[in-house]
């Protein structure tokens, strides 16, 4: 094990420091030898000039014929046309003065009332990303308080709705999806609207669309006359939206300077177009994943956090990272079944979870720390002499880290002075570039999610199998067992699933399906009996 001096010595030649951002990347703890850069120096070049040529407006996304232009909403100079440019410019105008106007009062409720609160409809890269932001940069002086229906789960909804309460009359509804069609977020809408009505008010006067142009949403909020709608690209995948209206519009009503998010991302998008690898944390970063995982995702990536405001990050990173890289095929067609599998938590509560695993257990595994410099607003009080509860968090933080370093597992740090709007969009910046370029190291698309259709695809034929059951009990009122019913439909290769549906129904007694438990639970009989 190399002494202090040594590690000492090591930190100074592995630290990217990046002033322009507020950020730097320490690798010491990553065990690379001495001609690892120079070995990867014509990949990292070439991913590159990929990104230059994705930048410039190249068709990324091949399977739906689409560009990848998220950089070009914090830069719209760098759009490949005027149209573009236009477009990013105005929708942003449109997001301050909308949101100026409700803040001022002047959109308020039927009543006359200002909107207190934020319902964001949404799943996935619609919800994830206004999440982690809107956690991470809530304060006491927030403008509205958000909420967020981000999954079709009857119960989950009906726990926000009891949240809201009577303040459902004074809450503004963002019902974002692109297509319009995805099923989770129309569910979540169809229940908003029905706890609206149910609380006698009308749904159309507090709701507003973010989605594709002239999509089913985008026209449902033309006929009703929604109070406002904002554009959704096809260029802008849902796990790199959040530097759009997506993410903007709700972190702009709850009073997050938006601009200044902007700003961060967009600095670091210049400092991460930086050609020299060393001055380039992405690519850095990049190059780290590649070796501690041989490029194949042999390892996972574990995010400590030491800062309570980016607990929702490793969630946010979950969908950015492995909805990119988790692919079956390179881009040559060959079979791969490449991934990055990511978890974590925050520190110091992984002291007291997982971190006994990291340090002894096994080694599949190599860890981010994200380390924030400034413990709070406002000064400390001391809790032990001459210590704060900041000096602790930090304590953990580089304890933890030296203690996984002595047991051979391997660790980046990420610091940051604090966590500011400013910071949080270098870091989803960062994050996306670093995306980028690993997915070109290892040759795969990190722009289309052939895995995430056919889930939704496979979700379709449970409920149509669904209605067929239904469907049948219906009409023939005799008690049936899964099989016996599966034969009946003719699908006798269905029969587990036909069982699975038949316990969910029987469990909620509005739908009028009984179960008659059996010795051997298989053996189950299901009428509807209504």
């Amino acid at each position: 094990m190399s002494n202090n001096s040594d590690l000492w010595q090591r930190y100074q030649n592995s630290l990217c420091h990046c002033p322009e951002i507020g950020l730097s990347l320490d690798f010491s703890r990553m065990k690379i030898d001495d001609g690892f850069f120079a070995e990867m120096e014509t990949a990292i070049q070439d991913a590159f000039s990929e990104m230059r040529v994705l930048e410039k407006g190249s068709i990324a996304n091949k399977d739906e014929g689409r560009m990848v232009g998220h950089y070009w909403l914090r830069n719209p100079s760098l759009s490949p046309s005027a149209e573009i440019q236009l477009e990013i410019e105005k929708t942003l105008e449109q997001i301050l003065v909308f949101t100026s106007n409700v803040h001022r009062g002047t959109i308020a409720a039927p009543s006359g009332a200002p909107f207190k609160n934020v319902l964001v409809i949404g799943i996935g890269g619609s919800a994830l990303g206004p999440q982690f932001v809107s956690d991470a940069l809530a304060s006491p002086p927030d403008r509205m308080k958000m909420h967020f229906l981000d999954n079709t789960d009857p119960d989950g909804m009906d726990k926000v709705f009891a949240e809201l309460g009577a303040e459902l009359s004074q809450t503004l509804a963002l019902v974002i999806s692109k297509s319009g069609s995805t099923k989770e977020t129309r569910n979540g809408m169809l229940e908003a609207k029905l706890a609206y009505k149910k609380a006698g008010l009308k749904f159309s006067q507090h709701a507003v669309a973010v989605t594709g142009v002239d999509s089913e949403l985008d026209r449902l909020a033309q006929a009703e006359l929604w109070l406002e709608r904002f554009p959704m690209w096809d260029w802008v995948g849902g796990r790199t939206s959040v530097t759009s209206a997506v993410g903007l519009l709700p972190a702009a009503l709850q009073g997050i300077d938006i601009e200044s998010l902007l700003g961060g991302a967009r600095i670091c998008d210049m400092v991460t177009r930086a050609q020299d690898t060393m001055m380039n944390p992405a690519a850095v970063m990049a190059l780290m994943w590649h070796y501690a995982t041989s490029g194949r995702g042999t390892k996972d990536l574990v995010m400590l956090p030491y800062k309570d405001r980016l607990l929702l990050f490793s969630r946010y990173l979950q969908q950015l990272i492995m909805e990119s890289i988790g692919k079956e095929q390179d881009r040559d067609g060959s079979v791969v079944n490449q991934g990055l599998t990511v978890y974590g938590n925050k520190g110091s509560t992984d002291q007291h979870a997982y971190v006994q695993q990291l340090r002894d257990g096994v080694a599949n595994f190599f860890v981010t720390f994200i380390e924030v410099l400034k413990d709070r607003e406002g000064s400390s009080e001391f809790v032990e002499e001459g210590c704060t509860s900041g000096d602790f968090l930090f304590g953990f933080l580089h304890g933890t880290r030296a203690a996984l370093y002595e047991s051979g597992r391997e660790s980046m740090t990420i610091t940051i002075k604090q966590v500011n709007a400013h910071t949080v969009g270098a870091l989803i910046a960062l994050f996306e570039r670093t995306v980028g370029l690993y997915a070109s190291l290892v040759n795969i698309n990190a722009y289309h999610q052939p895995g995430v259709e056919a889930g939704k695809k496979a979700a379709g034929t449970v409920i149509a199998l669904q209605k067929a059951v239904v469907e049948l009990l219906h009409k023939d009122h005799r008690s049936l067992t899964a099989t016996e019913i599966a034969g009946l439909l003719g699908t006798p290769d269905q029969a587990e699933m036909i069982f699975s549906i038949l316990r969910h129904l029987a469990a909620n007694p509005e739908r009028g399906i009984t179960q008659n438990n059996a010795f051997t639970v298989t053996d189950s009989t299901f009428r509807f009996d209504r």
